[in-house]
């Protein structure tokens, strides 16, 4: 769908004698932004598509059938997902599971072969591939910047294992301390916290304006109203300056790792 829709838009542009600069400057665009959408690498806004339309002349079809305006399933997760690998930029909060891209195999495959719904075993493998393919954007050593907020009960609830949380929770800390990802705990004793609904992904570009990403229970949804994303940007604020700082939080995250080593030595009995 999204290089269907990226590939007529650029056949109405050609047809109308534009360039892709031309058309940016008509879209208050930039060129690049209009290159990614023709390529399907990116979706325009609402606003974007509105602007299209006038431009091309092309009534309200770009707005009408621009990829992914159902945003109300996971599945529009593939959206995000495609930003993601774009951002210069990502501040990831968790409230229940360690953000994908900072997972590692064990507890993404505990995650993604959940006792329910039932899923299969190559459907599975498939899942955990894709998640640690994502993951590859921090092989990068400088971009995307990534900071990673997680509540404490991302660390206490027990995902697969004590040997499996152990591994996870250390391959937190050595992304602190190489400097690549700032990770910082909202530990259980502050109560209440303004980002305490849902999970949040806030990203920023070179070429186009920051976007949010929410996710909730069979639901998600890409936030491109500038208004919720500036909250969505001040709620984040809010709760990372009362979270614990980076030495103290990789230090709760090594202290419980170890805890999760010695439940998952043999007990004598």
């Amino acid at each position: 769908m999204a290089s269907t829709y990226g590939e007529w838009l650029k056949e109405r542009r050609e047809a109308a004698g534009l360039t892709q600069q031309q058309l940016a400057d008509l879209t208050l665009m930039t060129r690049s932004h209009i290159a990614h959408i023709e390529a399907g690498r990116r979706f325009p806004s609402e606003e974007d598509a509105r602007r299209l339309d006038m431009a091309l002349k092309t009534g309200n079809v770009l707005a009408t059938f621009r990829p992914g305006r159902d945003l109300s399933t996971a599945d529009y997760f593939e959206s995000a997902r495609v930003l993601e690998q774009q951002a210069v930029m990502i501040r990831e909060f968790a409230l229940s599971f360690v953000p994908g891209i900072l997972q590692t195999e064990g507890y993404a495959r505990a995650v993604l072969n959940r006792p329910f719904p039932r899923v299969s075993e190559e459907e599975c493998d498939t899942r955990v591939s894709t998640r640690l393919e994502r993951a590859k954007i921090l092989d990068d050593p400088m971009t995307p910047a990534v900071w990673a907020l997680l509540d404490e009960a991302v660390l206490r609830r027990q995902i697969g294992g004590p040997g499996v949380m152990a591994e996870q929770l250390d391959h937190l800390v050595r992304l602190g301390k190489s400097g690549r990802v700032q990770v910082h705990v909202l530990p259980f004793s502050l109560g209440f916290h303004p980002l305490l609904s849902n999970m949040v992904t806030l990203m920023w570009f070179e070429d186009q304006p920051p976007t949010a990403y929410s996710e909730g229970l069979h639901m998600g949804k890409l936030h491109e109203t500038p208004s919720v994303i500036q909250d969505l940007q001040h709620r984040y604020a809010f709760a990372l300056g009362n979270a614990l700082p980076l030495k103290e939080s990789l230090a709760l995250l090594s202290t419980t790792a170890r805890d999760y080593e010695r439940d998952d030595q043999p007990k004598d009995f």
